[in-house]
Formats: C-alpha cells, structure tokens, sequence
C-alpha cells in the first residue's frame, strides 16, 4: 500500500518538485517498505525520533527536521540531518551555525515564514527575515546556508485563503531569489493542500498520512 501511494503521488508531481516523505511517529518498516519503493527524502518533527530512525536504516536517506525546533536538542542531529525546515530565529541560526562546525559541516536550512492566520503557527513575518539575511551576523555564520523558505498555510477547507497565504510566501521568494541566488527551496504543502500549494510556486512538499495512512499518536 505504501509503494502504491507513493507511485500514484510521485506521478502526479512535477518534475522540480521535491517529496517528503513525512514519516513522523511511523515504524521502521514502513520507511523501509518506502525506502524499497525509491523514496529517499523522509521528515521528521521530533530530534530524538529521527536520531532512532537514522541509525537504524540506510545511511543514503536524506533526513530533513520539519517540526518545530528545540535548539537544546539541535546537537543530536547536527552531524547527519539534511535540512532544518522550521528555523524561526536567529539564536536557532546561531546554534545549528554552533553544532554544525563541530562536525565541519554546512547545514542547510529553511526560514519558516508565518503565513496563516491561526495564532498557533510559528514562524518569522517576512520582515524579520529580510532583518536577519541581510545583517552582519548573519553573514558570519559559516555552517549554515539558508537554502529557502517553508511556510504553513492556515488549517482550512477555504481555497482562497490556502491560495492568498501560498502566492504571498511564492511572492516573497521570488522577490528575494532576484536578491540571492542561493535560494532555491520553497517547502509549502501537505496531504491536504500540496496541490494548491504546487500551483502556486511550491517545489517541496511534505506529505505524510497520503502515503503512510492515518497517523496514531500516542496520548
């Protein structure tokens, strides 16, 4: 089932578009059934989760942090994660810029922009990181590269608000591209809304209960 879903998704997406497999609170053999299937990008939004994870399976998975960061917990990941979804500020910089050197690595992450209008989404308001790309510090920071931008949309069936929270991140990138030609990620849309999120300029995308099933969280 899982190599089946993750057919019929991989063949719906465009070419540029990157998939994460959001492989959260899922089994080892499930990644492993996905792994078989071809997919080697997987997300996780919990450190010590994916630490388990990466030392159990193949070493060519590129693991990528989605959830929100605790950056006392940055240390365990820093010598493999691939990209850090979820930065929303600049002492997270800081301390990834920190762990990654011990390791002599570059980490590349994402901005999280704050682009729903739920009160519970984290995330920076584009304002605050025009502040940070383009301050001193920032420059400093040698074992980081911000590679992009990742926002999530507003928990909604209502299309046009998905459609003015997307074209306004899509919007925002663009115009610092033309800045910056580094960036070339922008992580918008999960199960409920990469479609939308697609057409309107994403080319990453998180999807997880679309391949892996319905989650079961453990309370």
């Amino acid at each position: 089932m899982i190599a089946q879903n993750l057919l019929t998704i991989k063949n719906e997406l465009p070419e540029n578009v990157t998939l994460v497999a959001v492989s959260k609170t899922k089994p080892i053999a499930d990644i492993q059934e996905a792994y078989d299937a071809g997919q080697r990008v997987f997300g996780e939004n919990k450190i010590q989760e994916m630490v388990t994870k990466f030392d159990a399976l193949p070493k060519d998975i590129k693991w990528h942090m989605i959830g929100h960061l605790q950056r006392n917990k940055v240390k365990y990941m820093a010598h493999f994660v691939n990209l850090i979804h979820g930065v929303d500020s600049f002492k997270t910089l800081k301390e990834i810029n920190k762990q990654a050197k011990k390791h002599n690595r570059v980490i590349n992450c994402l901005l999280q922009a704050r682009i729903a209008k739920e009160e519970t989404k984290f995330g920076l308001s584009f304002l605050d990181i025009d502040e940070i790309i383009s301050s001193e510090e920032f420059s400093e920071l040698q074992h980081i590269k911000v590679v992009g931008f990742m926002g999530m949309a507003t928990f909604t069936d209502n299309q046009e608000q998905l459609q003015d929270e997307f074209t306004s991140l899509a919007n925002f990138f663009s115009k610092n591209q033309e800045k910056n030609s580094k960036l070339s990620i922008l992580s918008m849309g999960m199960s409920g809304d990469y479609q939308l999120a697609i057409k309107n300029g994403s080319n990453m995308v998180r999807i997880g209960s679309a391949i892996f099933g319905v989650r079961n969280y453990i309370v």
